[in-house]
């Protein structure tokens, strides 16, 4: 069956559902009413939703969790956390009321400089063409006042520019790269905008500079972009407290918990495929509550996978210290974002998470996704070096298939008290279901067979 269809953006949203569910499903009826069952009941409210992205058919949904108890620099805050994955909530949760009685978190904003280039290309003296811009410095900013004229007024702007040689990499590849200041936004169009008229100012400087022949003045612009890479936009983040108080709910000792504990940090340090599953981890806790705030958590990951490699092999965000018997555990990441702009002011639920968070400054929100993201991965290391990590886990996998079985709530209760002691595999959990019900279970059907 040919799929294809011309015209479909400028189709009205009913043309658009009218086609898809005609097209795409055996019940169109059956799909019509799953896609309307996730519109909001009030449509001002929907079409909010509906002019975020291009053809918007219905809202797709994420749990928005709560999790309690994170004390940051002596602030008690409550965690907004938007994610699919089971465990994760309940994890930062038992981390957070863990460290609540160590001291807390200590977190602090290292450096907020955002990165954009220009990206060109020129034939001719580098040294000419370095010196070349330094002398017009001046005019770039000039050109650009009216663009920088609002981010100045917040204290932000454009912080510096200079010239990259990258010639040796590429033949005739410069980049001309400008630092940021974005105050409480997170800057995208901002950046681009300034970006933009820095290739103007640089083309039309050249082309009328009598300091470069007529080759030389043939520079191509090929982009300008930010980049979602912001080594100078640093966080840090961190948890201490002396080793001999590391013994609630481990079943090691202090002294042997920290060992393993240290132990399997310094492997995530080393090695690239639990580095990778580690990492993870870490960013269970920082897109959710990325994602709950209505940043970008794809440019979030990004720029963290890439920071994790900047020494030339991909390792550990986190790493942790013993010393005077006092046990440091941290994480330094880099995060560019906001707190306006974007959907910021208009995600109801973002609203939400940005008032639970005391409608935080983007230095503060900085601080608590870079909290979330260690107390994440302290639970998951917590968990996987003592009781491993499957067995909270296998709790909310146990209830996913009781979902899907539409259990009663005695049912699940029943279950839940039948596996307490036991690790719920699907067919077992499927097994003890169908005995409560007085019906075979699907196994028990195809021995027969």
């Amino acid at each position: 069956m040919n799929k294809s269809i011309k015209g479909f953006s400028k189709l009205s949203k009913e043309g658009k559902i009218e086609w898809l569910v005609n097209e795409h499903f055996e019940n169109p009826q059956e799909a019509r009413k799953v896609i309307e069952t996730y519109w909001h009941a009030d449509p001002k409210r929907q079409k909010i939703h509906d002019d975020f992205i291009e053809n918007t058919i219905t809202n797709f949904y994420l749990p928005l969790g709560v999790a309690p108890n994170f004390m940051i620099n002596g602030d008690i805050i409550s965690m907004p956390m938007a994610i699919e994955e089971s465990s994760v909530v309940a994890a930062a949760s038992k981390a957070a009321q863990f460290w609540l009685h160590r001291g807390g978190f200590k977190a602090e904003v290292v450096s907020t400089k955002k990165i954009g280039h220009v990206h060109f290309m020129h034939k001719g003296n580098s040294a000419k063409l370095r010196q070349f811009i330094e002398d017009i410095k001046d005019q770039f900013f000039e050109d650009s006042r009216s663009i920088t004229a609002n981010m100045r007024a917040r204290g932000g702007g454009v912080t510096g520019i200079s010239l990259v040689d990258k010639t040796f990499e590429l033949d005739n590849y410069y980049q001309l790269e400008a630092g940021f200041e974005t105050c409480d936004s997170m800057g995208a169009n901002f950046i681009n905008s300034c970006l933009e008229q820095f290739a103007k100012t640089l083309k039309a400087q050249i082309e009328t500079s009598e300091a470069f022949t007529e080759e030389e003045k043939d520079i191509q612009i090929v982009m300008c972009i930010l980049s979602n890479y912001t080594p100078e936009c640093i966080v840090r983040a961190e948890v201490s407290c002396p080793v001999a108080q590391l013994d609630e709910g481990t079943g090691v000792s202090p002294k042997e918990f920290v060992e393993k504990f240290s132990r399997a940090v310094e492997i995530a340090e080393i090695e690239p495929y639990r580095a990778a599953t580690h990492n993870k981890g870490i960013m269970n806790g920082v897109d959710a509550v990325v994602l709950a705030t209505g940043n970008d958590f794809r440019a979030v990951e990004a720029s963290c996978h890439t920071y994790a490699s900047r020494k030339g092999k991909y390792s550990s965000l986190t790493h942790c210290s013993v010393k005077d018997d006092v046990f440091k555990f941290w994480i330094e990441i880099p995060l560019s974002l906001g707190v306006v702009g974007g959907i910021t002011s208009l995600h109801p639920a973002v609203k939400l998470s940005l008032e639970m968070l005391d409608h935080p400054s983007a230095e503060q929100l900085m601080k608590a996704v870079a909290v979330s993201g260690l107390a994440q991965n302290f639970a998951a290391l917590r968990a996987l070096v003592t009781t491993g990590i499957q067995k909270g886990h296998m709790k909310m996998h146990l209830l996913n298939i009781l979902n899907q079985l539409e259990a009663t709530k005695a049912e699940i209760e029943e279950v839940r008290a039948f596996f307490e002691n036991k690790v719920p595999h699907h067919s077992d959990v499927v097994k003890k279901f169908c005995d409560i019900r007085g019906i075979k279970s699907p196994s028990e059907i195809s021995k027969k067979k």
